[in-house]
């Protein structure tokens, strides 16, 4: 929509000139199924004479009141943005509109259970989307209290950041909102105060919050149920808790669980952070039809409802979803009660709950190995991201809102919690925290920059952090650390050395806090350090400061040469790592013998890395994967060797080896789950990973089977979600066509099978079924968030990508003219989603060079997103040159 963007250098002047009080906000929400009709009253100060703007997407405005004087809305509003002329020191402005219910998972989003056809709304808001619930200057240093006022059907539940207050009733609800289940209201939940008629109306008034930025506000309403608990917190109040989901869902939700990882979360957070949970009380609810994994609005978390299980999940799902809530915890202090000035400082609220929740996870929970999974999951994110030609410094230059909004990556998340932990490393645990503490201590319900941060930890650790932040947080790119070492002939140690190298894109070497480990075979003799006999265990290790290009290290000279030599060993360092002839070939013959996790993780990674770009053959890496993963213990592990396997298959496996490689692949995966524990995690991803690589005519008869339930894997329950993961291989094969799909729909005919569905049809492997899916994408355009993205998926599933060529041009032709129509996700979500990279050669990228010729600078946001793409077939490109 023209007028979207807002560029910092006006969100600057905007702050410059005027400073908010508060909003005092009043929604109807039973005017029908497309508007909802919003009041805004917004008191704040400005510079006397000047002018300014307030950001309302609208589709009618009725009335803009200035002063107690009517302005035109036809001369002041665009339906982006209301001009607010002749400001005095103290305003007073009301502003009343209408405004669309969203399906894109932006603003306020509505959804229709299929189960019972109950309305579900919730909001999202991050980065600048409370604009299109309210009148509101939307940015993130105009903080102000809030109050809200929502008429909704009365046997709803209305949540948002302060606590449920008693309903009043409010008269008849309009015939196209009400529900059709007239018993809507039973469950766990609880209305106090609500009428019971599903006919009837109610209105919340909601106490005003303390002071926030508005993308953190919140709304939620329907008829959620809830469970209920409550804590104690540091500063001794009772803190009301509430996990909270659709009625249609409840059965499946585990809230004991999700309570005490939030008990654990409030106890370590509180102690480390030296300040009291700043809310009245803490929501979290499980939202249909989500675009992240969750949000952190002030005292009332909206999570993706992939997080209730359903089915079996493995447990690196589980851990998953640990991991997201004790980061968005983290966030009620990061982001919430202290908020960045502008989003150049967004990483400031990510990376730090980012490391704040693997943290709290290893120390405070049942999750000890959370840097494990954190070194395979978060870590390889980031050099991914890292190595992009967009890559970025952490404290990155946004411009504008389109800057920000492809900004949540790897390098905001995931490196910058790495180049933390790195530092904490380097200045102490302790005095880390306590430099924190001071800075909540100084800063609390207000705005920062990374200096406020650095200035408090400078005076905690005693050290100069500037030249620190100059090359961690100010550069970008990836170093590589690699050993290098001479022996003598009794294998004794003369020389080592770490050698640091950059690429010449982004040259910048930089100091480390590392340790090097040193590996050998236990014996088994019960002596120090040792264990079990044949496992590889740390004999040795070494904790230094690696600077420089290279950096000697005498303290390992005259040590025996070991089987395995790991630098970086417990991950202290954000580097990817190589490793000698003798440690590469101890990993090959025995990586599944290393005895910890970690280590034996960032033997995986380093693998990966080389095969990925393209230092050793694809085809190494897959028989390394197939030959250790069914010794591997961790689930996090597991699942991302399975999404890394599937990815070298497509992508990095010469073209004319790739079928074959792929069938083999797919039968090794299905003798691993029939050699697993029966019923173990890992036996549950073996044959999930089988479904989807089965490809040969055995292979998806074997598929057939289990889903019809002929042959059985002992442990292994086809339940309704494994039934769909089976039947979408067995359309992606072509064994099964829309009549399957749609007999299975009627068997499952919820949120979950219809977005199941949509993958299905559209992975059916003919012409005429990829057109329609792109027809319904690209052309109509008009699929909720969640469709769209598993039709997305399923188009790009195939086993013959020749499906996929007639695509490439009418791509290129379509993605500006979406870009320009379409809300910033679903447009990111086609761009990235229908990029042809399945397509590996150079005329792809010839295609993709000419579109972004004639694209010039313009659209700086969408060529970013086409770049990256293209480094995809780029680097797929050099692995199956170095496959051959």
């Amino acid at each position: 929509m023209p007028g979207m963007n807002l560029t910092r250098a006006e969100a600057s002047d905007r702050a410059k000139l005027l400073s908010v009080d508060s909003y005092d906000v009043t929604l109807d929400l039973t005017r029908g199924d497309k508007t909802f009709s919003f009041t805004t009253v917004v008191k704040f100060q400005a510079a006397p004479g000047s002018a300014s703007f307030i950001d309302a997407v609208t589709s009618a405005v009725h009335r803009v009141s200035l002063n107690g004087v009517d302005l035109d809305p036809a001369e002041v509003s665009d339906g982006v943005r209301i001009q607010l002329p002749n400001l005095l020191e103290e305003n007073t402005l009301t502003v009343v509109a209408d405004a669309p219910y969203m399906n894109t998972g932006e603003g306020l989003h509505r959804f229709v259970d299929p189960v019972d056809n109950e309305i579900y709304l919730y909001t999202q808001f991050e980065v600048p989307d409370s604009r299109r619930m309210f009148a509101v200057f939307e940015q993130p240093d105009l903080k102000a209290t809030f109050a809200f006022h929502v008429t909704a059907p009365a046997h709803w539940d209305v949540i948002s950041n302060s606590p449920t207050p008693e309903a009043v009733e409010a008269g008849p609800v309009a015939e196209s909102e009400a529900a059709t289940d007239p018993q809507s209201n039973a469950g766990t939940h609880s209305n106090a105060g609500a009428p019971s008629n599903a006919g009837a109306r109610a209105t919340w008034h909601f106490e005003p919050t303390p002071v926030l930025s508005s993308y953190v506000t919140a709304l939620i309403a329907g008829p959620y149920q809830s469970v209920r608990s409550e804590l104690t917190s540091s500063d001794g109040r009772t803190i009301p808790l509430g996990v909270f989901a659709r009625k249609s869902l409840m059965q499946y939700m585990d809230a004991e669980n999700i309570f005490a990882l939030t008990r654990q979360g409030f106890e370590f957070y509180e102690k480390q952070f030296g300040t009291p949970y700043p809310f009245p009380k803490y929501d979290q609810l499980f939202v249909p039809e989500f675009n992240a994994g969750a949000m952190e609005n002030a005292g009332a978390v909206t999570f993706l409802e992939s997080y209730v299980f359903r089915s079996k999940v493995t447990d690196a799902t589980i851990e998953r979803r640990a991991i997201t809530i004790l980061h968005e915890l983290a966030h009620m202090w990061f982001g919430d009660l202290v908020t960045m000035r502008w989003w150049n400082d967004l990483w400031l609220n990510e990376s730090f709950a980012e490391f704040m929740s693997a943290l709290a996870a290893a120390e405070n929970t049942q999750y000890t190995q959370a840097w494990t999974t954190f070194a395979m999951m978060e870590k390889s994110w980031a050099y991914r991201q890292d190595q992009l030609p967009s890559t970025h410094p952490i404290v990155a230059e946004i411009n504008d809102l389109e800057d920000v909004l492809v900004n949540f990556d790897g390098i905001t998340y995931a490196k910058g919690a790495s180049v933390l932990r790195q530092l904490v490393a380097w200045v102490g645990q302790e005095e880390f925290m306590a430099g924190v503490r001071a800075y909540f201590g100084k800063h609390s319900w207000g705005n920062t920059e990374l200096n406020d941060l650095l200035g408090e930890l400078e005076v905690s650790s005693g050290r100069d952090l500037k030249g620190w932040s100059a090359q961690w947080l100010e550069t970008a790119g990836v170093n590589t650390l690699r050993p290098e070492l001479t022996v003598d002939d009794d294998g004794v140690l003369t020389s080592f050395a770490v050698l640091q190298s950059a690429t010449a894109e982004q040259p910048t070497i930089r100091p480390h806090r590392a340790a090097i480990g040193f590996y050998d075979f236990a014996t088994g003799g019960g002596q120090a350090g040792d264990g079990e006999a044949g496992k590889l265990v740390r004999q040795h290790r070494v904790e230094l400061d690696v600077d420089g290009e290279r950096t000697d290290v005498p303290a390992l000279v005259g040590l025996k040469r070991p089987a395995l030599v790991i630098l970086n060993d417990d991950d202290l360092a954000y580097a990817k790592v190589r490793m000698d002839d003798v440690s590469l070939a101890t990993a090959k013959a025995h990586l599944k013998d290393i005895a910890e996790s970690l280590p034996r993780t960032l033997v995986w990674a380093s693998a990966w890395d080389a095969a990925r770009d393209g230092e050793t053959p694809a085809r190494e890496y897959v028989d390394l994967v197939l030959a250790n993963i069914g010794s591997e213990s961790d689930s996090s592990v597991v699942t991302v060797l399975m999404r890394q396997l599937a990815t070298t298959l497509a992508l990095y496996i010469a073209e004319e080896d790739q079928e074959e490689t792929s069938a083999s692949a797919a039968e090794a995966l299905w003798t691993l789950s029939q050699q697993a524990a029966a019923g173990s995690d890992s036996q549950l991803q073996f044959a999930k990973a089988f479904a989807s690589f089965a490809r040969t005519a055995s292979q998806l008869d074997t598929v057939a089977d289990l889903l019809d339930g002929s042959i059985a894997l002992e442990g292994v329950s086809v339940d309704q979600d494994l039934r769909w993961e089976l039947l979408t291989s067995l359309v992606t094969g072509g064994r099964l066509g829309p009549e399957a799909i749609d007999a299975e729909l009627e068997r499952d005919n919820t949120q979950t099978g219809q977005l199941a569905a949509a993958g299905a049809r559209a992975a059916v492997p003919t012409a005429e079924a990829k057109a329609a899916v792109w027809d319904a994408v690209v052309v109509n355009g008009d699929m909720p968030n969640a469709a769209q993205r598993s039709a997305i998926t399923g188009f790009t599933r195939v086993h013959n990508t020749a499906l996929l060529q007639p695509f490439v041009d009418t791509y290129f032709g379509s993605i500006r003219k979406v870009w320009a129509t379409k809300s910033h996700e679903i447009s990111s979500t086609i761009v990235t989603g229908l990029y042809p990279t399945l397509l590996v050669s150079q005329s792809t990228l010839d295609a993709t060079d000419a579109f972004l010729a004639e694209l010039g600078s313009e659209t700086p946001a969408l060529r970013r997103l086409v770049l990256e793409s293209r480094d995809g077939v780029m680097r797929a490109l050099k692995a199956r040159a170095a496959d051959r």
